[in-house]
């Protein structure tokens, strides 16, 4: 009867615990470049704010690791650490785009990607005299002769900025053969290239509307959109591409992946904590004191995500050379 009384006590008690959920340790965030860049701020910052905010129980080690525009890293984790829960890398877009165009070891399978807090927004804009008024227009005008407009951004052929116009024009109907018919010049940041479009050398600059943000205060750029999902609330009454008809985002991201054989639990619980983190004051102003544009994916849709801004940036890359 002891016995029998016995293991129900312990079966109850069985059922009353939870299963304990995993809870990261000893963590690295590894940022793919030098100190003080974007990768190296998102790292820095989110791991402090992880902490301030009882988060994590201990601080977070940073560890930069440039090399390849992020593939060093990436090469490191899934050959040395590709099973480590404690482990999270700094991404944005622009790996993304190397992954597109074959520069990374290995494609987007590899890694488990687990959220974007913020991003920078990508913003398609004119001289404010140019007979272009409209998003609508100047798609039209490079579907009627691609070369008929000079655009420029910070990137090169083939680069984020540039993508972003080929994404749009492709959306709008340009044939693909068409799209490597585009011109573009490349300048040394968004900065310059509104100069140069302020200038009239150029017809149509693509870049981060945080890079540029007073030159669309002042007045001196007509914008035509942005590329967001919904309008941003410091420019409201900038319309976005999206609902001129053009299904298309532009979007820099912040975020992280994780390596690849982590398990769906040791995922999660990053995937759940960085969630929290989003929605803490602390993490909002503080992005937005650095000009990014509170978005949250993260999980499964940020997973989604990355895999379709992949695809999409294959196609286009290898529709103007840049792959085969």
């Amino acid at each position: 009867m002891f016995l029998t009384k016995l293991g129900r006590a312990v079966g109850l008690a069985a059922v009353a615990l939870p299963l304990m959920a995993f809870t990261p340790e000893n963590t690295e965030c590894i940022a793919p470049a030098n100190p003080g860049g974007g990768w190296d701020f998102t790292c820095r910052t989110v791991g402090k704010l992880l902490v301030e905010e009882k988060l994590l129980a201990n601080p977070m080690q940073v560890t930069n690791m440039p090399g390849g525009v992020g593939a060093v890293a990436f090469a490191n984790v899934a050959g040395k650490r590709s099973d480590d829960p404690n482990l999270i890398v700094a991404a944005s877009t622009v790996g993304i785009t190397q992954i597109a165009q074959n520069k990374y070891p290995a494609g987007v399978d590899t890694m488990r990607w687990v959220a974007m807090l913020g991003a920078d927004v990508g913003i398609v804009m004119v001289n404010k005299e140019s007979e272009i008024k409209d998003l609508k227009t100047l798609l039209e005008m490079l579907k009627k002769d691609p070369t008929s407009v000079v655009a420029g951004g910070s990137s090169g052929v083939g680069g984020w900025d540039h993508l972003r116009l080929l994404l749009l024009a492709k959306k709008a109907g340009m044939p693909t053969d068409d799209l490597k018919k585009i011109r573009w010049v490349q300048y040394s940041g968004g900065s310059d290239a509104v100069t140069q479009l302020m200038g009239k050398h150029i017809g149509v600059v693509l870049t981060d509307i945080g890079e540029i943000a007073g030159f669309l205060e002042s007045g001196d750029v007509r914008p035509l959109a942005t590329m967001s999902d919904e309008r941003l609330p410091a420019f409201k009454d900038l319309p976005t591409a999206k609902e001129q008809g053009y299904d298309v985002t532009g979007y820099n991201w912040r975020g992280f992946y994780m390596p690849g054989k982590v398990s769906d639990e040791q995922y999660q619980a990053w995937v759940d904590m960085l969630g929290k983190l989003y929605k803490s004051d602390a993490w909002q102003q503080e992005a937005t004191a650095k000009g990014l544009t509170l978005i949250w994916r993260g999980g499964k849709e940020f997973d989604g995500f990355v895999r379709q801004s992949e695809a999409d940036m294959r196609d286009v890359s290898k529709a103007i050379g840049v792959i085969k």
